[in-house]
């Protein structure tokens, strides 16, 4: 049963939805800018992505409207509907640049792992609520959510997304840990990890292999290093205020791969340079730091972990992604949230802050 949350408007976050449609819209202009072309100004992927905000905005809405409780139930079996997904997708999925990772929907692929980042928090907060979470709660009560854990991880391993499953693992260990699980599992986990560490280099594929040789500093120029050395030259040659919008150099001789997906942030710099990249890491700090606000104050542990579990992979794919770019880590296919192209993750980013702002404006509240 849908719970509608009639105080929404009186509680609702302009300031964050503020901040959220703003990167959106800054986004949409600089996937404008990587796909303009003057025989088409107007590319299929500019559309679809503006397409793409005005949906993710009215599910946002719809999502804030909603009971968060009524999504923890939803959530929990819809995850096991996802777990079905990403095992379908290895076997009938859409391949695209050597990876296996979409399901084809009418006028869009959708990729089945962000779902996963989705429901996950869902499905741990509902099994939790149902087995009355205190701290005395013994480590075989942990036993199916580490299980369900790492079948998913293994799942988006095998398509093969390193990045995505990276960002499942992760969060999914930061919510355990939340839920006071033995703190002994971190400390054999990661015993068991540094001494396995040697043998999992063979299962990377080879084109991952190269990715981290490349980071740390072997490839040639106009071969592993292209990438990454085409994007420092696109940030770095933006100077103070760039060179102005269509006017990058990198981005409109098409010297930059995948501008408009995972390097987008590059032709942001290029074209607005320094003061434009310090007003999208502004935007992104001050959006984060009301969420984490927003959290510390959340009335029980469920509240807390839910919250987090529909955040956290928000921010590590930020993080991740600047960091990429920038060279600071090795390149894993993570789209910088609310501007990179890509329906699914866009709107599975708008549903995780709609589903986080019901829960938000009820922080307050007294909870059944």
């Amino acid at each position: 049963m849908f719970l509608l949350n009639k105080k929404l408007f009186r509680h609702f976050d302009w300031i964050n939805f503020f901040l959220i449609t703003s990167l959106a819209c800054i986004g949409l202009l600089f996937i404008f800018s990587a796909t303009y072309r003057p025989e088409q100004p107007f590319s299929i992927f500019f559309k679809k992505q503006t397409f793409g905000v005005i949906a993710g905005l009215f599910l946002y809405l719809i999502c804030s409207a909603i009971d968060y409780r009524t999504w923890i139930r939803l959530g929990y079996f819809f995850y096991i509907v996802a777990l079905g997904l990403l095992a379908f997708t290895l076997i009938k999925g859409s391949i695209g640049m050597g990876a296996q990772r979409w399901i084809s929907l009418f006028f869009f692929r959708l990729q089945t792992s962000e779902l996963a980042k989705l429901l996950f928090p869902a499905f741990i907060a509902h099994y939790l609520q149902t087995h009355k979470m205190t701290e005395q709660l013994s480590f075989r009560h942990f036993i199916p959510l580490i299980f369900v854990l790492l079948i998913s991880t293994f799942l988006i391993l095998k398509q093969p997304d390193l990045g995505t499953a990276i960002i499942v693992f992760v969060s999914g260990i930061v919510l355990l840990w939340m839920a006071n699980i033995n703190k002994k599992f971190f400390l054999y986990g990661s015993l068991i990890f540094l001494m396995t560490a040697p043998l999992s280099w063979n299962f990377l594929k080879d084109y991952q292999k190269k990715r981290v040789t490349t980071f740390l500093g072997q490839g040639k120029s106009k071969k592993e290093r292209y990438q990454i050395e085409q994007s420092h030259i696109a940030i770095g040659s933006g100077g103070i205020f760039g060179k102005g919008i269509l006017q990058g150099t990198q981005n409109r001789f098409l010297f930059l791969p995948e501008s408009r997906t995972d390097f987008i942030f590059s032709v942001l710099c290029e074209e607005l340079g320094f003061t434009g990249a310090i007003l999208i890491l502004l935007l992104y700090f001050i959006l984060f730091v009301r969420i984490i606000s927003s959290i510390f104050i959340m009335q029980t542990p469920i509240m807390q972990i839910f919250a987090v579990g529909l955040t956290i992979h928000i921010l590590l794919s930020t993080i991740i992604n600047l960091a990429m770019v920038t060279g600071l880590l090795p390149i894993v296919g993570i789209p910088l949230p609310f501007m990179s192209y890509g329906l699914s993750n866009l709107w599975i980013t708008f549903i995780s802050l709609g589903w986080f702002h019901s829960v938000s404006t009820q922080k307050t509240y007294v909870v059944e």
